[in-house]
């Protein structure tokens, strides 16, 4: 286990959950938990209920060691993501544990919304479903990570190939439709650039999904929003969600074809106070971000994820999730 927290001498901090997106999905992601933790159950079938059928499918392909539908598609990775990182945000709620912000990566933010009161859980479950069968029908696609400066990227650039994500100062997202996408992942990798493919058949955070993202604004418009009653950092905008932004069906509706700019919004989050950071999802990808931060390398903040890097056993999770318990109870102010 690598959740490297202090177990003596630690100055107590703040806690604030991150909240991965596309990418950090695998199969098995959090099964583990579920029929075992009661909160994260709970809270997982919660998001089921709401999807109505569909919800049944989800959940059984999940729990499923041959999936009938794969895990990387739109219909299954947008909307466990989501169901993973809200049980885990209600589970650690129910450790006595109350974040001081939220701040969440791609369909994150959607969770984050739920957990900071702007959409209801079911509200929220709908949205998401909407929102992942209008995709369905999108270009084929995807996204690559590549160790460089979004500058650097700029001339390979072209068609619909864009920055997808800025996630750390020498990791950027590119996104596209095929074959362009595949075309400067080509050519970047004979400059010598590293280049590794992001689990996804779509091009999230591309231009080439506005149309069928801008469809989902009237869904929104007719759902109720509220302002967030706990501090939400936006992953596009770099800074705390406002109460017009929270109530603007236009902003919700834009977020799979707009950047996600990751780095500034924890720069934002890191700028003040010193804050126990909590990845709240599956995988580390967050975690290990973070912990190339300013913040972090100066021992001003700390990470611990909750779950392991990738697929492990049922007891692993558990008892992974068991020790991040013990921690974040103890040193989270």
């Amino acid at each position: 286990m690598t959740n490297t927290m202090p177990v003596t001498g630690a100055e107590p901090l703040p806690a604030a959950l991150l909240l991965p997106g596309q990418g950090a999905q695998h199969p098995g992601m959090a099964t583990g938990l579920y029929g075992h933790d009661e909160v994260f159950t709970e809270a997982a079938d919660e998001v089921f209920a709401a999807l109505g059928a569909p919800g049944a499918e989800v959940r059984d392909d999940w729990l499923a060691e041959r999936p009938g539908v794969p895990m990387d598609h739109v219909t299954r990775s947008q909307i466990l993501l989501f169901t993973i990182d809200y049980a885990l945000g209600r589970t650690v709620g129910s450790w006595g544990v109350r974040p001081v912000a939220l701040l969440g990566h791609s369909v994150g933010e959607m969770a984050a919304a739920v957990l900071a009161g702007v959409f209801t859980l079911s509200d929220a479950a709908r949205l998401m479903w909407d929102r992942v069968t209008r995709l369905a029908g999108g270009p084929a696609g995807g996204m690559v990570a590549v160790a460089a400066t979004p500058d650097t990227l700029t001339p390979y650039l072209r068609d619909d190939v864009v920055v997808g994500a800025h996630n750390a100062p020498r990791q950027t997202i590119l996104a596209g439709p095929e074959p362009h996408l595949g075309e400067v992942t080509a050519a970047l990798r004979e400059r010598g650039l590293v280049c590794r493919a992001v689990p996804s058949s779509t091009p999230f955070h591309s231009p080439v999904l506005a149309p069928l993202a801008a469809g989902a604004e009237p869904v929104f418009a007719a759902v109720g929003a509220r302002p967030p009653g706990l501090p939400l950092i936006s992953g596009y905008s770099a800074a705390p969600l406002t109460a017009e932004q929270a109530a603007d069906p236009a902003w919700w509706s834009s977020h799979p074809a707009a950047p996600v700019r990751f780095w500034p919004a924890l720069d934002h989050l890191l700028s003040g106070a010193g804050r126990q950071l909590v990845e709240c999802g599956p995988g580390r990808g967050l975690s290990a971000i973070a912990r190339r931060h300013p913040a972090v390398l100066a021992g001003r903040s700390r990470v611990l994820p909750l779950l392991p890097a990738g697929p492990s056993d049922a007891a692993g999770t558990r008892d992974g999730l068991a020790a991040a318990r013990e921690l974040l109870t103890a040193y989270a102010a």
